[in-house]
């Protein structure tokens, strides 16, 4: 099992719409560890690692996101996996 980590950063209207709360729930249903938080300029922001297929399963969800989201884009950029065990909501 291949472990790969992904950075996003997430746009539109993506705040106020319970999306880190969604984002950690899915993550904790594909076996995704890491973290996710709101951006000062509106922006969601996410650290995603664990297998390639659950992590890449979870980008491409980000796109459609919890049912108010309008989610303009998916900006995803490899990373290093950094150990994390669960997933969190940063504030």
């Amino acid at each position: 099992m291949r472990i790969v980590a992904r950075h996003l950063r997430i746009t539109g209207h993506v705040q106020g719409v319970a999306y880190r709360a969604w984002t950690r729930g899915r993550a904790a249903q594909l076996g995704v560890a890491g973290w996710v938080r709101n951006e000062e300029v509106g922006s969601v922001a996410a650290h995603l690692e664990g297998p390639e297929a659950a992590v890449e399963a979870l980008v491409t969800e980000c796109w459609s996101g919890p049912g108010p989201a309008e989610v303009r884009d998916v900006q995803s950029t490899k990373a290093e996996p950094e150990g994390f065990e669960g997933f969190e909501i940063r504030r």
